[in-house]
């Protein structure tokens, strides 16, 4: 007989065992597989008969019409299969007139003659080998309109920004009143250039049809939100499509929603009746996927000369395309960030005839951070307080804008902790004081800052008669360590080896999960998978004890644990493979899921950390280096150690790049980015950064979820451009706002003083 468990008070392995493997630097489940190249991208993925391939064809004006059309010398093309324009395209759902890049919604391919930003993809051909398509494609003959009242130039229509739909400013106490009246004031402007992700895997599908059943493999960084557009784009039931991402190299949010190639691979599939591959050349990736946007940022900021700051405003323009809405907002993290009784924030909006603005790297706060950071470093210099101090002297109690209490915050405890250990005390706060040789050396800080979300998801896992543990979710994996920390996960909550764990993600049939992106990726997977493996347990726990053969039989379930493969009731134990051969030869399966608390927005839940960074500034050639640079972050319980620190230095790295040398010019003549390859898009490689730690304090939110889990895949590049910047100054007594700061700003900055 069993006893009547209450599972809600029993014990959670995984949250309590801090001894398991959860945290730990556990190498990558499909490390072996990467490194090898047997792990198939979307492009290599083998498809059940040979393949024709697709190259799509992009329009070389910002704004206008197709006028003219001539194909026939692509169609007569060695290897040609087919060529389609916006005159022969498939039918397909009609696009929303305003639309949200996030929210699925048909996405239709060669939709009209209409162009809407240089890059645009106006045709595909499809031919018999990539060379011959290639080709062909070279052959497509389009005659255009040129729009000449073309808007691709942000700071040219500053004066069109509006405010976004839907939202207004928001406004605490009488910030124009306490600004005017503060003794010590900041008021400057900040200004980020439009960014692009650059992920090393370009945008690609493989499609084939069985039937009236499509399946797709392509790179992208949510499953169901892929599928269902997908589905809706060809009109077809959302069952119909299987839609498959087990591999993704990288995705920064450009792969948050998908691409012609997509569209594009499946409608020429289903009209050859074969495999079709179409992927974009990196070329294309900068014009044709979605890009940060450009920002202006008025911050202004009054204290009183003891520090406390009475007035804070950050008012943030920035753009987006013709037809979408997305909002670069670069001012929201401030109104969690520092106390001020008096506050303003909010957004304008210029839509312009660019590609599509959306989501990057921590959007808001990797280009609003730019900004505020700095001002405090201004402000601190005029008041004549450490900038640290400064910080600490406006830590709020509850949260500034809606008075909430924070789930947890360690900012102070960041800040200090990383000041001991970079050595701040060292830091002389007057510029240009420490020379080694031509260069000045100088010490910057910043805080960061990233609100901390759950979504709702699901997951299933699977013990068979062997005693391996089969993990299954509509998750992915854009090098952030999905598989990994499942696995983890998995194997603590059952109590059994990381090899006797299987790990299967990426694939719309799984159950559905929201994806990868917002820093909500693994919080919201994990927690669904613990509660999963947790279900698991109980069903294995109450079968021991109802089954005669078991050694626990009789026993409580409550009582049953589960180590090294074995489970066990005090000295009574049995292999969990034999019990399961036993009782479930063909398997047991329990599902699980996540879904925000119903108390969850009683709290100001964010992730937390303070960067430290010494740089060298060359007084002859302007040139800037990196020497050393700390981060010390809050950010929930780790899942592993490894995974996350590759995370926030490779954030950390990315706001050296913000900082430095990454942004994109357009040209105004055409609307085309100028930088348009990975050779003249300027990012760090291994010489432009010197010493980098980043450390984890201990920490475990329990109001985030059941494991106290928050995410760190946005966290590292907020703030580390700004204390790049801020270190500059301490540097040399240079300041430039204008993002990034190259050496010719730089040089130019120098000579003049």
């Amino acid at each position: 007989m069993s006893s009547v468990i209450d599972w809600e008070s029993t014990s959670n392995p995984v949250k309590e065992n801090r001894a398991g493997n959860i945290g730990k630097a556990v190498d990558r489940y499909e490390g072996p597989l990467k490194v090898t190249g047997t792990a198939p991208y979307a492009y290599e993925v083998e498809p059940p008969s040979p393949p024709a391939y697709g190259v799509m064809v992009s329009a070389p004006i910002a704004r206008g019409r197709i006028t003219a059309v001539d194909t026939a010398a692509a169609e007569a093309a060695p290897g040609v299969m087919l060529v389609w324009t916006y005159m022969n395209a498939p039918a397909q759902g009609p696009r929303p007139e305003r639309y949200d890049f996030f929210t699925p919604s048909p996405r239709p391919a060669l939709e009209s003659d209409r162009v809407y930003y240089f890059g645009q993809q106006v045709a595909v051909v499809v031919a018999d080998t990539l060379e011959n398509a290639q080709a062909a494609a070279t052959l497509v003959k389009l005659s255009y309109q040129d729009d000449a009242a073309k808007a691709v130039t942000f700071h040219d229509h500053f004066d069109e920004g509006v405010q976004p739909p839907g939202e207004s400013d928001v406004e605490i106490g009488d910030f124009e009143k306490a600004f005017a009246a503060a003794p010590v004031t900041v008021d400057d402007v900040w200004r980020t250039p439009l960014q692009n992700h650059c992920q090393m895997e370009p945008c690609a599908t493989t499609a084939w049809w069985d039937g009236d059943q499509l399946t797709v493999h392509t790179s992208v960084q949510m499953v169901r939100f892929a599928q269902n557009s997908l589905a809706e784009t060809l009109m077809l039931p959302h069952k119909s499509v299987r839609l498959l991402t087990r591999y993704v190299g990288g995705g920064f949010g450009g792969k948050g929603s998908f691409y012609e190639d997509l569209v594009l691979a499946s409608l020429a599939a289903r009209e050859l009746g074969r495999p079709v591959k179409v992927a974009f050349t990196r070329q294309q990736m900068m014009h044709g996927t979605v890009h940060r946007p450009a920002t202006d940022v008025r911050v202004r900021l009054g204290a009183t000369p003891d520090g406390r700051l009475t007035a804070m405003s950050l008012m943030t323009t920035t753009h987006c395309d013709r037809r979408g809405n997305f909002t670069e907002h670069a001012s929201n993290f401030a109104r969690s960030l520092y106390a001020a009784p008096n506050r303003l924030t909010g957004h304008r909006l210029v839509r312009l005839d660019l590609p599509v603005a959306s989501a990057m790297r921590a959007p808001g706060e990797a280009s609003g951070t730019l900004s505020l950071e700095v001002a405090m470093d201004e402000l601190a210099e005029k008041l004549g307080i450490d900038p640290v101090e400064l910080r600490i002297l406006n830590e709020p109690e509850s949260d500034p804008e809606t008075g909430k209490p924070f789930s947890i915050r360690q900012l102070v405890r960041c800040m200090r902790e990383g000041a001991q250990l970079f050595g701040w005390d060292r830091r002389l706060p007057t510029p240009g004081q420490v020379r080694d040789g031509r260069w000045l050396v100088g010490m910057g800080m910043a805080a960061a800052i990233r609100g901390n979300f759950l979504l709702p998801a699901k997951a299933s896992f699977t013990v068979d008669a062997d005693g391996v543990i089969t993990v299954k979710q509509g998750m992915t994996d854009i090098g952030t360590g999905t598989y990994t920390v499942l696995a983890q996960i998995a194997a603590e909550t059952l109590g059994v080896p990381l090899g006797d764990v299987r790990v299967e993600i990426g694939d719309s049939e799984l159950p559905p999960a929201p994806g990868s992106g917002g820093q909500f990726g693994a919080a919201t997977a994990g927690s669904a998978a613990l509660d999963a493996g947790m279900n698991l347990r109980k069903a294995i726990a109450e079968i021991a004890v109802n089954d005669p053969a078991s050694p626990l039989s009789g026993g409580d379930a409550a009582q049953v644990t589960f180590q090294d493969g074995v489970i066990a009731i005090a000295n009574r134990s049995e292999r969990l493979s034999e019990l399961i051969r036993r009782n479930r030869p063909d398997g047991l399966t329990a599902d699980g899921e996540v879904r925000p608390a119903a108390d969850a927005s009683k709290w100001s839940s964010h992730t937390y950390g303070a960067h430290y960074v010494e740089v060298g500034v060359d007084t002859i050639t302007g040139e800037v280096r990196t020497r050393r640079m700390l981060g010390v972050f809050a950010a929930g319980r780790i899942l592993n150690w490894k995974t996350a620190r590759s995370q926030l230095t490779g954030g950390m790295i990315w706001g050296v790049a913000s900082a430095l040398t990454e942004g994109n010019a357009v040209d105004p003549r055409y609307g085309s980015l100028i930088n348009q390859d990975l050779a003249s898009y300027l990012v760090p490689v291994q010489a432009d950064i010197g010493e980098l730690d980043a450390i984890m304090l201990d920490e475990v939110d329990d109001k985030a979820n059941p494991m106290g889990i928050k995410g760190v895949g946005e966290l590292g590049i907020s703030g580390a451009g700004a204390a790049v910047a801020n270190a500059i100054y301490n540097a040399c007594g240079v300041r430039v706002r204008d993002y990034p700061i190259t050496p010719d700003k730089l040089l130019a900055a120098l000579t003049a003083i």
